[in-house]
């Protein structure tokens, strides 16, 4: 694994309120690791807004790359779309947004509520925090305690993340290592045992720097 992969997401939870002529735009936008865990944060803002004219939401999940809106009795193509394109022009995945709009009187015509929706999704988009993880590389070394100290003072030339350390009658040791270095790591350790320490590739995951 030698390519540099990224993932990027929210950090939380963010949330803001937008208004335009009277209408109140209240957006909600949060990371979710499933399609299930967006349908929930629609449900639940639509029982916090049953009194709201319209809660449109979009939402992306990486899992089985589904990508899903609903203008919820909007024009069509002014209300979810609109999110959905707030999402992926910010490169975010697992994430869903929900605009809660409480009408003013006072109608905004299919332009504006293009710009109210994608404002509001902005604003809370940038309230909840946009991180980027890194694709890191599992490992598993098995080692002899003496080999075992030589490596542990290498670790850091590496950035190696110490997942975990079992001590039997060898120490196997999990690291995890960002996974542009995997190949070098493995080459440096061959040539520092002279192969009688062979690093294991356990998985990938996505974690900070």
């Amino acid at each position: 694994m030698s390519n540099e992969k990224l993932y990027t997401t929210l950090l939380g939870e963010g949330t803001d309120i937008y208004e335009e002529k009277r209408s109140e735009f209240i957006c909600v936008a949060t990371h979710i690791d499933c399609e299930e865990d967006a349908l929930k944060l629609v449900k639940r803002i639509k029982t916090e807004h049953y009194d709201a004219r319209h809660n449109v939401y979009a939402y992306v999940c990486s899992s089985g790359n589904v990508q899903r809106y609903s203008d919820d009795g909007e024009p069509q193509g002014t209300a979810g779309i609109p999110v959905l394109d707030v999402i992926r022009k910010s490169g975010l995945e697992d994430v869903c947004v929900v605009v809660t709009r409480y009408f003013g009187g006072i109608l905004l015509g299919a332009g504006g509520l293009v710009r109210a929706y994608t404002a509001a999704a902005k604003l809370a988009i940038d309230n909840a925090g946009i991180v980027t993880y890194q694709s890191f590389a599992e490992i598993r070394l098995v080692l002899n305690y003496s080999d075992y100290q030589k490596i542990l003072a290498k670790l850091p030339t590496f950035k190696a993340k110490i997942d975990n350390t079992d001590f039997g009658s060898d120490v196997t040791l999990d690291i995890a290592i960002r996974a542009t270095e995997e190949e070098r790591f493995n080459t440096f350790v061959k040539e520092l045992f002279c192969d009688r320490v062979q690093p294991v590739h356990r998985g990938e995951r996505f974690d900070k720097d």
